[in-house]
């Protein structure tokens, strides 16, 4: 079988099925009589069978042309809508993007982001889906999602990580705490503190350990007596008077606890940077490439929580300030 058939045969010979008639055909094809006579015959010295039957009066398709014409349109039908198809996917008249961020984030910092995409580019499907730090990177590894938004849990090489915000840590105390008049707090005040902790799988709590074991921090989290895995279920203990919990201010700032008061921690005063994730090596389509940069955007020009800067103005690094 010859393989340099292409579309354009395809094109030529339901052109002329359609018009009968060489020259009308080539008229229609913006081609000379001649270069379309050259193309059927190619055509046909490839398939091995003559597929129309000339006359003087006019072109008529044998048997075996009427037999292949409904496959050549529908060929060419397929052809033309996936071709249309990517163009509007990459003119983002259609498509999708999937992003995977912490609770705080999608909650906090994403709706002006969607928003101000959306009106720009409506067609476009978007998918939120929120979780935690290691999930974030385990799901942009296997591209689950085009890119993710949160801490650099784990510094997988196989993830690029862009800082973009700069997020303070702080204690979240209830109105009734001895702490609740202070407007910050020495970490050495909370050692003997009855502490809760985000658990162990979670982007904050892995941070926190870092700094630890890092020499950065004297607090242990050996003492803690509860730990929960989501930030809603330990903002009702702190409500219920059970304890206080360390937390970075995009956390706090969140609706579960809005009647909690958050005191940023000094004596080191530190912070954690949230990264926009994105898998080495691995192309963004135009709408997710193009929703990446208005979060990135977003981020260095938006009204932030207190305690919540642009990368572009805060510390950059990951521990201490004073480091």
């Amino acid at each position: 079988m010859n393989t340099n058939l292409s579309i354009r045969h395809l094109r030529a010979f339901t052109e002329v099925a359609n018009c009968g008639s060489f020259t009308q055909a080539a008229s229609r094809l913006h081609l000379t009589q001649s270069s379309l006579t050259a193309t059927i015959k190619q055509l046909e010295q490839s398939v091995g069978l003559i597929l129309f039957d000339r006359t003087t009066r006019r072109v008529l398709l044998t048997l075996q042309g009427e037999q292949f014409r409904p496959v050549a349109e529908k060929l060419i039908s397929d052809f033309d809508t996936a071709i249309g198809d990517l163009q509007a996917i990459a003119g983002q008249q259609q498509g999708q993007v999937a992003i995977a961020a912490s609770p705080s984030t999608i909650s906090r910092l994403l709706p002006p982001v969607i928003d101000d995409y959306r009106q720009q580019y409506p067609d476009i499907a978007i998918s939120l889906r929120d979780d935690s730090a290691g999930q974030i990177e385990q799901r942009v590894l296997d591209n689950d999602v085009d890119f993710g938004i949160g801490a650099n849990h784990s510094a997988h090489p196989e993830l690029n990580y862009q800082p973009v915000l700069s997020d303070r840590y702080g204690v979240v105390v209830p109105a009734c705490h001895p702490f609740i008049g202070e407007s910050s707090i020495p970490w050495q005040r909370l050692i003997k503190e009855e502490l809760l902790f985000l658990s162990a799988d979670t982007g904050i709590r892995a941070q926190l350990n870092q700094f630890r074991q890092a020499g950065q921090l004297l607090l242990s989290d050996q003492k803690a007596i509860l730990e929960v895995s989501n930030p809603a279920g330990l903002a009702a203990l702190i409500r219920q008077g059970i304890g206080i919990s360390v937390l970075p201010a995009l956390a706090a700032s969140t609706e579960s606890f809005k009647e909690l008061r958050f005191i940023p921690l000094i004596e080191p005063p530190m912070r954690r940077q949230v990264c926009l994730v994105s898998r080495k090596g691995r192309s963004l389509s135009p709408a997710a490439s193009t929703l990446l940069s208005f979060a990135r955007e977003h981020f260095l020009s938006m009204t932030l929580p207190p305690y919540l800067e642009s990368i572009a103005t805060a510390p950059t690094n990951n521990g201490s300030e004073n480091s």
